[in-house]
């Protein structure tokens, strides 16, 4: 159980909406490449792009509403650095970049942090260096939101939470994606969920 500032999220007992092994098939049948390359290799998703933009799959289908993707990833050698996932997200065909998307990472924003980060407008942002990141080493991830309420769950250890006091439109932004920036990123085991949760309350004891 994942708790929350007045949340109880049962991360394991949450519905399953996606699946599907890591394939050439599912990609070519489940995912849009964007400005990157992928390729399907003994189970996993690998993801390359050298440049300092997104580098994406994401998703033909649409998961509208609370969601969290739990997966695992590595960065593959000599890649350092940027895991990167959005959901509720979008990708804007005009300008070839992502659109209106919550987006979180791991070893991004240049210096090594791990966050999470608002698009396009960039305007709410929020990033630790206290994660010890280690390159080339397979993480679980277990990363949503619940009505704006933002987690990023690493191995087991909430690392991250934040909220949006302005959520995003689940309905209208709905797809799922997973990022390369100027990294190559491995990928497995991915599922893409429906939260399960119930609020709560905490108090002091008088001390």
């Amino acid at each position: 159980m994942l708790e929350l500032i007045k949340k109880l999220v049962d991360l394991q007992g949450s519905p399953v909406l996606y699946a599907e092994p890591c394939t050439a098939e599912s990609l070519q049948r489940n995912w849009l490449i964007k400005n990157s390359q992928w390729r399907a290799e003994q189970g996993s998703f690998i993801g390359s792009n050298p440049g300092n933009h997104p580098g994406m799959i994401v998703s033909r289908a649409d998961y509208p509403g609370d969601v969290f993707l739990d997966f695992q990833a590595r960065t593959v050698p000599p890649s350092t650095h940027d895991i990167n996932w959005m959901w509720n997200g979008s990708w804007d065909e005009t300008s070839n970049q992502r659109g209106p998307a919550y987006v979180a990472g791991l070893e991004g924003w240049w210096v090594g942090k791990v966050g999470f980060e608002r698009s396009p407008d960039y305007r709410l942002n929020v990033a630790t260096q206290l994660f010890p990141f280690e390159p080339g080493r397979w993480y679980r991830i277990q990363s949503g939101s619940i009505g704006g309420h933002v987690f990023v769950v690493v191995d087991g250890r909430l690392v991250l939470e934040v909220t949006d006091p302005d959520p995003l439109d689940g309905a209208r932004y709905a797809k799922v994606g997973f990022e390369a920036y100027a990294s190559t990123i491995q990928l497995r085991a991915i599922q893409i969920r429906r939260p399960s949760w119930q609020p709560i309350e905490r108090a002091y004891p008088a001390e």
